[in-house]
């Protein structure tokens, strides 16, 4: 099974009898920052619906949600299944409802917060925002200073990220994170900077 990710927001907007539905499908690194700005942007939103899928540390899949005050099962499992159907990873689902007013009813909620998942998923796919997940790798590389230069230009040109530098006395510390091979390709040749 291949699994897929966004790689920035997309949007959808929707209503059903006056209740205003903006739903966001998020990368799951903007996700906490997303959601906080969210909250404080649409103050008058009465629910704040979320589903997430990511891989931890250990390689396995974690999944939550939050109804946020909508009947329990009506919004945030519904919004799940859809990013499970979606073959979706590494990325969140925000629903953000404007209360119209008028009751759904239970089914009418789920349909609700089915259409808004489906159609953030849409928009990414029109948008072609949506690429194949490809596991990554991370490692920790010890460097020499005079190296560092050389080997930041190196990791840009190798698509490595170099998500953390830490100074010591003696050198710089990286933690690094790419795909499997290009991960050893680079590792092999800082190594032959080295000597």
């Amino acid at each position: 099974m291949e699994l897929y990710y966004p790689t920035e927001v997309a949007q959808s907007t929707f209503e059903v009898k006056g209740s205003q539905f903006l739903s966001f499908l998020i990368p799951i690194e903007h996700y906490e920052s997303f959601l906080k700005e969210a909250k404080a942007k649409h103050t008058k939103a009465v629910h704040f619906v979320t589903a997430s899928r990511f891989f931890n540390a250990q390689s396995q899949i974690v999944e939550s949600f939050s109804d946020d005050g909508e009947p329990k099962g009506t919004s945030g499992m519904p919004t799940l299944k859809v990013l499970r159907g979606y073959d979706l990873i590494e990325c969140a689902l925000l629903s953000v409802r404007y209360f119209g007013g008028t009751l759904l009813g239970t089914g009418g909620l789920v349909r609700a917060y089915t259409q808004g998942a489906k159609g953030a998923i849409l928009q990414a796919q029109m948008q072609n925002i949506l690429k194949a997940y490809i596991p990554q790798s991370k490692e920790t590389l010890f460097v020499a200073f005079s190296l560092l230069a050389q080997v930041e230009y190196l990791a840009k040109k190798m698509e490595v990220k170099i998500l953390k530098k830490e100074f010591l006395d003696k050198g710089v510390k990286l933690e690094i994170q790419a795909y499997k091979d290009y991960l050893s390709a680079f590792v092999l040749k800082v190594e032959s900077l080295s000597f």
